[in-house]
C-alpha cells in the first residue's frame, strides 16, 4: 500500500482481499467472534498508510469488509480517530444472504452465503464524499468500475464503457500477475520484485495498464493477456452490471510498460447474481510416506496393503485416496533425490476416523513395513475442510445498499435491462478454423516453447488459458489444441467435461475443465487444489510442433 501511494500519481487505490477460500476462513472467524469476519490485514496496512492517503488525496476502495463490512467501517473510523484523522468512510452491504437462506431457497447448514454485487454501490459512496469505501462480497472488477462510474458519471446504459472498466478491473485484481508475476515467460524480465499494476481509465471505457516508474517486473501485451485469461471462461464475461465481451478486447503496446486496452463491447448483464456458498464438508487428514531407492512401486503397494488391512472396519474413513509422486532419481547423489512420496488423503464426516485412527495405523507399521520406512511428519489430528459452490439469485431479490459517510442508506437497484436468456451456459466452440494447412517439418518439443498458459480455479472447475505469441503460432494452436488433444496431454482430465473457447483477438484458447477440483479449493481434492500450475504442466508436455514456429 505504501509503495503504491508513494511511487507516483494515483487517484484511487483498490485492494481485493476476498478469494473463495478467504470467505470460508472469515466465516470461521465470525463463528468464534461475531464482531469479526473482515480482513484484519487491511487495518494493519491502513494503520501505516491512512494519513498518507488523505494527505495525497487518494481515495481507497477495498472489499476487505468480507462478511462484516459495517464493523470494518467502524474499525477504520476508530483507527483514524486514534491517529487524529477524520476520513469520510462509507460501506456497501446487502451481499450477505445467510439470514435469508430459507426465503431464497438456499440450502441449510451454510457458513456463508454471499451474492457478488456490482459497482454502483461503491460509486454511490464515492459520490457521497467517501475517502474510504469498504465492501463485502462484490465482483473483483467492481473495485475499479465503481470509481470509474463516480468519476465519469456513467449510467447503467453505458454498457461499452462499463465493459471496458470491467476488463481493466480484471487485469488489476490479482496485483503483480499483470506485471510479470506468475508469468509463463518469466525469464524475459526481472521479476525478483515486480511492482503492482495501475490503470489509466478514460471516459469511453478504454484504459492503459502500466506501473509506477522504477518498479520491477514488466507490463507487456503478454502479461496482460495472461491475466485476462485467468479464471475467465468464454467470450461472455458475466457480471452484475454488464456482460463484457472478451472477444472484442484489443491490446496494443503504448510505450515501455504501457498496454492500451480498447474496443471492448458490453452487453446487458444476466438477470441473476452469482452467490458463493460455503459450508463445512467434513474432516480430512493426510499421511505422506517417504519411499527411497529401489522397488518404489512395490514399496507403495506394500504400504497400501498394510495400511488398509490395519484399519478397523468400523473406523474406516469414507474416502481414502493414494497418490504416488515419483520424485526419485536413479543413482542419486542425495537421499532426498533418491526418494518418492506416497500421499494418503482421508476424508470423513467423523473427525475421529481421520485423526487418531490414521496415526495409530501409520505408527504401528513403522517397524514392520517397507525398508527405510519414515514419514514427512507425524500424523496430526485432522482438520475440517470446506466446500464451495455457486448459486444464482434473481438480482431484484438482493438488497444492495450503499451506506454513505453521513449515515444515509441508499438502495442500489438492479440493472434495468438484463439479458433475456438469464444465466448464459458455456458452449463449446469449433475445434479448429476451417481449411487444412501443411505445417511443414515438425519436431517433438514442449508446447511451452511456443505458447504461454495461465490457470486457476472457479469453485470445483479449473480454468486453463493458452495463448500464442504471434499469428503463425495462433493459426497452428487454434487448429491443433483440441479438447481431445488436451485430454491426451493431461490424462487427469480424460474423463471430465471440457469446454473450449476461442478468443482470436488475444490469440488465445480458454478451457473450462469441469469437476477437476472436486468441491473447490477448501476441499483439497487434488495435489494442486487451485489448479495454479495446471498451465505449466500443459506447457511441459511434448507434441509435434512445426519447426518454423520453433
Amino acid at each position: 500500500m505504501r509503495e503504491m501511494l508513494t511511487g507516483g500519481p494515483l487517484d484511487v487505490l483498490t485492494g481485493d482481499y476476498l478469494a473463495e477460500l478467504t470467505m470460508l476462513i472469515l466465516a470461521r472467524d465470525r463463528l468464534k467472534d461475531p464482531s469479526l469476519g473482515y480482513a484484519k490485514t487491511f487495518l494493519r496496512q491502513l494503520e501505516e498508510c491512512l494519513g498518507l492517503a488523505l494527505e495525497r488525496g487518494v481515495r481507497i476502495v477495498v472489499n476487505a469488509g468480507g462478511l462484516n463490512p459495517a464493523r470494518l467501517a467502524d474499525a477504520v473510523r476508530e483507527l483514524a480517530k486514534s491517529q487524529g484523522l477524520d476520513p469520510a468512510v462509507g460501506h456497501v452491504e446487502g451481499d450477505d444472504l445467510l439470514p435469508r437462506c430459507k426465503e431464497l431457497g438456499l440450502p441449510g447448514g451454510l457458513l456463508a452465503a454471499n451474492a457478488y454485487l456490482g459497482a454502483f454501490g461503491i460509486a454511490e459512496c464515492l459520490r457521497g464524499g467517501a475517502d474510504v469505501v469498504v465492501t463485502g462480497r462484490v465482483t473483483d472488477a467492481a473495485l475499479v468500475v465503481g470509481p470509474a462510474i463516480a468519476h465519469f458519471g456513467w449510467g447503467a446504459g453505458d454498457l461499452d464503457a462499463l465493459a471496458g472498466a470491467v476488463v481493466a478491473g480484471h487485469v488489476l485484481e490479482c496485483g503483480a500477475q499483470a506485471t510479470g508475476g506468475n508469468y509463463a515467460f518469466f525469464r524475459e524480465h526481472d521479476v525478483t520484485r515486480p511492482g503492482f499494476p495501475l490503470a489509466e481509465l478514460h471516459a469511453d471505457g478504454s484504459s492503459v495498464v502500466t506501473k509506477h516508474p522504477g518498479t520491477g517486473g514488466a507490463v507487456t501485451v503478454g502479461t496482460v493477456t495472461a491475466q485476462l485469461l485467468y479464471e475467465t471462461g468464454g467470450p461472455h464475461y458475466l457480471g452484475p452490471d454488464v456482460t463484457a465481451r472478451l472477444d472484442t478486447v484489443r491490446l496494443t503496446e503504448d510505450g515501455p510498460d504501457r498496454v492500451r486496452i480498447d474496443g471492448v463491447r458490453g452487453e446487458a448483464p444476466p438477470a441473476t447474481l452469482k452467490a458463493g456458498l460455503n459450508r463445512l464438508g467434513g474432516h480430512r487428514n493426510e499421511v505422506v510416506f517417504v519411499l527411497t531407492g529401489l522397488d518404489i512401486e512395490a514399496k507403495a503397494a506394500l504400504v497400501r496393503r498394510q495400511f488398509e488391512d490395519g484399519l478397523a472396519a468400523d473406523r474406516r474413513p469414507a474416502e481414502l485416496r493414494w497418490t504416488l509422486a515419483r520424485t526419485d532419481h536413479a543413482d542419486a547423489a542425495t537421499e532426498e533425490a533418491a526418494s518418492a512420496l506416497l500421499r494418503l488423503t482421508a476424508r470423513d464426516g467423523d473427525p475421529a476416523r481421520v485423526g487418531r485412527e490414521l496415526g495409530r495405523v501409520a505408527v504401528e507399521m513403522g517397524l514392520a513395513g517397507y525398508p527405510g520406512f519414515h514419514l514427512t511428519a507425524p500424523p496430526g489430528p485432522g482438520a475440517p475442510y470446506g466446500v464451495f459452490e455457486a448459486a444464482y439469485i434473481a438480482a431484484g431479490e438482493v438488497e444492495h445498499t450503499a451506506v454513505l459517510p453521513d449515515g444515509r442508506r441508499v438502495a442500489v437497484p438492479p440493472a434495468p435491462v438484463t439479458a433475456t436468456t438469464g444465466e448464459q451456459p458455456e458452449q463449446d466452440e469449433p475445434e479448429a478454423e476451417t481449411g487444412a494447412v501443411d505445417p511443414g517439418p515438425t519436431r517433438r518439443a514442449p508446447l511451452g516453447l511456443v505458447a504461454g498458459a495461465r490457470s486457476g480455479d472457479k469453485g470445483g472447475d479449473a480454468n486453463l488459458g493458452v495463448w500464442a505469441r504471434d499469428e503463425p503460432g495462433w493459426r497452428w494452436l487454434s487448429r491443433t489444441l483440441t479438447t481431445e488433444l488436451l485430454r491426451e496431454l493431461l490424462p487427469e482430465t480424460a474423463e471430465l467435461p471440457i469446454t473450449r473457447h476461442l478468443l482470436p483477438n488475444l490469440r488465445a484458447l480458454n478451457f473450462t475443465i469441469t469437476g477437476l477440483l472436486g468441491e473447490g479449493v477448501a476441499a483439497q481434492h487434488r495435489f494442486d487444489p487451485q489448479a495454479k500450475a495446471l498451465g505449466e504442466w500443459l506447457r511441459s508436455r511434448r507434441l509435434d510442433i512445426p519447426e518454423a514456429l520453433l
